[in-house]
């Protein structure tokens, strides 16, 4: 089966691809040469998951997947949040780590977790699945996989952080995980 995920992002379509297996093939955007933003300014998760799945099933008539995730710390009253992607710099996550460990500082609840919110768009409207990874943040980056906040996020029941996970490790506990697993109950349940 073939699913348009609604990015431009390749760490993302190769993590959902990864998690998804065999069954499915993955494209994203760029691969219907679809370039233009979509406009992310829902006020939640799940506002902005429909945007972009939404947007991608009217362009193209294909079941199409919007995926939006972030990470949400305690301390800071959820923030980054919805805008964990530019929450100092659009996708530069190397400012966007720097910012969040800036307002941390001298903070002893670093509590904080990874959402993902998928919505699933067809001709029968949206479905909404969401997972959460609950963890704590570091002071410093450690490791050099995964991507955004991975390198200051340590799981719940670990002691390294995403970035320090091999791929299929954290695919197996991620919060794109969770939601992605949801997903496929209901697609599997309703053929």
């Amino acid at each position: 089966m073939e699913l348009l995920v609604a990015t431009h992002n390749l760490h993302k379509k190769e993590e959902i691809q990864q998690i998804l297996g065999n069954e499915f093939t993955v494209k994203s955007l760029t691969d219907y040469n679809i370039h233009e933003e979509i406009i992310e300014d829902g006020d939640s998760f799940n506002a902005n998951a429909l945007i972009k799945a939404k947007y991608c099933f009217e362009k193209t008539g294909i079941p199409s997947l919007g995926d939006d995730s972030g990470l949400a710390v305690e301390s800071l009253d959820g923030r980054p949040g919805i805008f964990s992607a530019r929450y100092a710099g659009d996708h530069d996550f190397a400012k966007n780590i720097a910012k969040v460990l800036e307002e941390m500082t001298g903070i002893e609840n670093r509590k904080a977790y990874f959402i993902t919110v998928l919505c699933y768009y067809d001709e029968n409207g949206p479905q909404y699945f969401e997972g959460k990874v609950h963890g704590n943040l570091l002071t410093e980056n450690k490791g050099f996989k995964g991507f955004g906040y991975d390198p200051i996020f340590v799981p719940q029941g670990y002691d390294y952080t995403f970035a320090e996970m091999d791929p299929e490790n954290k695919n197996k506990i991620s919060h794109r995980k969770q939601a992605i697993d949801l997903f496929l109950k209901f697609l599997f349940k309703s053929k």
